[in-house]
């Protein structure tokens, strides 16, 4: 059984990373509006049933003021050779292996990053400018995300590499000779964070992700924000019922 649902995450998670970087592989084509926006998805695809049936999903409003926060994650990232691509729904950038984060004694390697505007998650009803998430996964098949908040301010070094690099066409990945970027960047100093246990935040958003969401932003210039905008548009999915679930 065990073996069974190792393999069963092991197809999700290529279906995600197949969907993030290509648009959606060979799924129904799906957005942020109109008929194909989020209130849909649920009804474009059989696959994508669980985005509108499922008790787990993600993002969600989380609170301002937990009654406790959680410190249990321990990151080791690695410079990395950079592979941008503008997948139609996200800018990403995909990660050469090695770097990982340690999440309540679990190790998951990280794959790639890529970036929302707004932010998905809300805290205490109040959405942020942007928001990175980093996604991982672990030996077992299993996914952990952790998300990064982002709020206008100062220009960020990182961002400003990835923009100043993006590929000519939708669905293109560039690789950028000589040129190394490190994921740390995104770190704040306080890893105090929020956790809870979610679900892919696009189709076929399915369940069982690990959700890890920094308490502290990190800054934009509100230039970098709107130049996101301008490519990709805003590409948040509205926050989803908590349910019986616990945020910690």
């Amino acid at each position: 059984m065990k073996r069974f649902k190792s393999i069963v995450l092991a197809v999700v998670f290529l279906f995600y990373v197949s969907a993030l970087s290509y648009g959606g592989g060979h799924g129904a084509h799906w957005g942020y509006e109109g008929k194909e926006g989020p209130e849909n998805w649920g009804d474009l695809s059989k696959d994508y049933e669980t985005c509108k049936t499922g008790k787990g999903q993600s993002p969600i409003d989380l609170p301002k003021e937990p009654k406790t926060l959680t410190k249990s994650i321990g990151f080791n990232y690695k410079p990395a050779s950079m592979k941008v691509i503008n997948n139609g729904h996200t800018i990403q950038v995909n990660y050469a292996p090695g770097s990982t984060v340690t999440i309540n004694g679990n190790k998951y390697e990280l794959l790639q990053f890529h970036f929302h505007s707004p932010s998905e998650h809300e805290v205490g009803g109040a959405l942020y400018d942007m928001e990175v998430h980093l996604v991982h996964k672990n030996e077992k098949g299993e996914l952990a995300v952790v998300g990064v908040l982002m709020k206008e301010g100062k220009e960020h070094k990182l961002v400003k590499d990835v923009w100043s690099n993006l590929p000519d066409k939708v669905g293109q990945e560039k690789v950028v000779d000589g040129v190394k970027i490190n994921a740390a960047d995104f770190l704040p100093t306080d890893l105090t964070l929020y956790q809870y246990s979610g679900s892919l935040t696009t189709p076929p958003c399915s369940e069982k992700v690990s959700w890890n969401v920094l308490k502290a932003p990190i800054e934009i210039s509100k230039a970098q924000k709107d130049k996101f905008l301008a490519i990709v548009g805003k590409n948040a999915r509205p926050v989803q019922p908590v349910n019986e679930r616990v945020v910690e």
